[in-house]
C-alpha cells in the first residue's frame, strides 16, 4: 500500500478537488489527477464524484478515505512513539488555539518548551472551538486549547481541565443601568450583580453565533426572557470590550478580560455562567512527551493568569 498515494487522496477529499489539494501537497494538479485515476484503475470504482465545482466521494470513496486517514493517524502515532524510545527530541507538534488570548499564551509558553524540546517543530495556528475539534478528530492536531461547555464536547475527544472561567456583564459607565459600580482593585470574585433583565432594551454587541461562547450567551438571555437588540456579532473579545468602553453597548466577555477602566463597569450574574478552559486531544491516541508538557504549560500559564499573578 502506497502511503504517498493515500495521503494524495484523503487531501483531495479535505479540500473538495484536486486543484487546491495540489496546491497544498506542492505537486502539479496534473500529476495529482493522474494518481487518482490510476487508483481507481486499479480498484475498479470511482472515488470521486466529479462535479462542476468539487469533488464529492462516492461511497467506495467515503470507505477508503476512512480507512486512509486511520492509516496515516497510525504511521504518525509509530514514528511519536519512536522518537520518544529514542529520546532524541525529533518529531511535530501540531496544536491549535483561539485568537487573541490564545496566542498571548503561546508567546509565554514556548520559550520554556523550546529549552526542553529544542528540536521539535512546533506548528501553531489559530481556529475557531468547533474547527479545532473537527482537526482533532481528523488527527491533524496533536493537542487543542478550547473554551467550551460541556454540551459542546465531543465523544471522540478528551478534555483535561484547567480552569472554570465566569462569563461577565460589561456596561458603558455612563450607562444608567451601570449601577452599584466597582472600585479600583476590586477582584472579579467581588464585583457587584447586575440584573440582566433590566437591560431588555439597550443594545448588545456579542460573539458571532456559531461560537461555543454564545450557545452560553443566548441561553442567558432566553432565562432574562428576552431576545437582546444585537447591533453586531465579532469572534474578537477585544473588540467587545472596544464597543462597550466608547459607550456604544452593552456585552458579555470572559473573566480574564475583565480590567478596571474608568468606561467600562464589569458585574458578575446572579446565575453565575461560565464555561470551561480545557486542553482537548484525541482519545485513545499516544500523547507524546512534548505534547504533555505543552498540555502542563498551557495549564500552568492561565491557572497562574486566574490568580492575577
Amino acid at each position: 500500500m502506497d502511503l504517498r498515494q493515500i495521503e494524495y487522496i484523503v487531501k483531495i477529499a479535505e479540500e473538495g478537488g484536486v486543484t487546491p489539494a495540489a496546491e497544498k501537497l506542492f505537486i502539479t494538479q496534473s500529476a495529482l489527477n493522474q494518481q487518482l485515476l490510476k487508483l481507481e484503475n486499479e480498484l475498479g470504482v470511482q472515488l470521486f464524484h466529479r462535479r462542476k465545482h468539487d469533488f464529492c466521494p462516492t461511497d467506495a470513496g467515503e470507505v477508503y478515505i476512512k480507512y486512509g486517514r486511520e492509516i496515516l493517524q497510525k504511521k504518525q502515532e509509530a514514528y511519536n512513539i519512536i522518537y520518544d524510545m529514542a529520546a532524541n527530541n525529533l518529531g511535530h507538534l501540531n496544536v491549535a488555539f483561539s485568537p487573541e488570548r490564545g496566542t498571548e499564551m503561546f508567546v509565554s509558553i514556548y520559550a520554556d518548551f523550546h529549552k526542553q524540546f529544542p528540536h521539535i517543530t512546533v506548528n501553531p495556528t489559530e481556529m475557531n472551538v468547533r474547527h479545532q475539534q473537527s482537526q482533532l478528530v481528523k488527527g491533524y492536531l496533536d493537542l487543542g486549547f478550547v473554551t467550551i461547555t460541556d454540551e459542546d464536547k465531543l465523544p471522540a475527544l478528551e478534555y483535561e481541565h484547567i480552569i472554570d472561567e465566569p462569563l461577565l456583564l460589561a456596561v458603558p459607565r455612563s450607562n444608567p443601568l451601570a449601577i452599584s459600580q466597582a472600585k479600583p482593585d476590586t477582584p472579579p470574585s467581588q464585583l457587584p450583580y447586575n440584573n440582566l433583565q433590566l437591560f431588555k432594551n439597550q443594545p448588545f454587541v456579542l460573539m458571532f453565533k456559531n461560537s461555543t461562547m454564545r450557545s452560553v450567551i443566548d441561553s442567558l438571555f432566553k432565562s432574562a426572557g428576552f431576545t437582546p437588540n444585537i447591533l453586531f456579532e465579532t469572534a474578537s473579545n477585544r473588540t467587545l470590550c472596544t464597543m462597550a468602553k466608547n459607550s456604544i453597548c452593552c456585552t458579555i466577555v470572559p473573566q480574564q478580560y475583565y480590567r478596571y477602566t474608568k468606561e467600562i463597569a464589569f458585574y458578575r450574574l446572579p446565575s453565575h455562567p461560565h464555561w470551561e478552559l480545557c486542553n482537548a486531544y484525541k482519545k485513545g491516541s499516544y500523547r507524546t512527551k512534548a505534547a504533555q508538557l505543552f498540555a502542563q504549560l498551557t495549564k500552568d500559564y492561565f491557572r497562574r493568569l486566574s490568580q492575577g499573578q
